[in-house]
């Protein structure tokens, strides 16, 4: 008796569903891409050890700082000398005193000119914010620094102001300094 052997025959694979979703599929893909877009802003945090150092290490003091306080915005230069004061201006929707940031604007793009004029190329800005500041705030202060919208050969670009941010806590007043306070 001869047994027989049943020889056992690979099966086609049908990949057609699978083809079908990969077309569909790809090209849903590479449409959501253009819609999920990152923005990174490069910050730097000022360094504890440049705090600390002495002032007689650097004579030549020529940093643009933005104080953010909770009823001004206060721009110095150089840095700790006042140079404009910005007062809240009163919200043109619901009345509330809200940054001036187009005056700021205006003040940073004619500091920048002036900066230029005299022969120096600033980046750089530092922003002093309170700890209570709020984060929109913060960010809404960060664009305006960084650039300002102009039109160039007829066409809406954003010329650079300030691109080169960092962070830090503005000098908060004792209360022996405030008017009004005891001795």
């Amino acid at each position: 008796m001869r047994i027989k052997r049943s020889r056992n025959q690979e099966a086609d694979l049908d990949i057609t569903s699978f083809m079908n979703l990969m077309i569909i599929l790809v090209p849903v893909l590479l449409m959501s891409m253009v819609f999920s877009h990152v923005t990174v802003l490069d910050l730097t945090l000022p360094d504890v050890a440049s705090s600390s150092a002495p002032a007689s290490e650097n004579p030549i003091n020529d940093g643009i700082e933005l104080v953010i306080e909770p009823d001004e915005l206060v721009v110095n230069y150089p840095a700790g000398a006042p140079l404009k004061r910005i007062p809240k201006i009163a919200d043109a929707e619901n009345g509330e005193q809200v940054h001036d940031f187009e005056t700021l604007s205006l003040t940073l793009q004619e500091l920048k000119r002036v900066l230029k004029s005299n022969g120096k190329e600033k980046r750089d800005i530092l922003i002093l914010s309170q700890p209570d500041t709020d984060y929109q705030t913060i960010v809404k202060a960060m664009d305006t620094v960084r650039s300002f919208k102009t039109v160039v050969a007829a066409s809406l670009v954003n010329a650079e102001l300030f691109p080169a941010i960092s962070l830090g806590d503005a000098p908060v007043e004792e209360a022996s300094d405030l008017p009004g306070a005891q001795q």
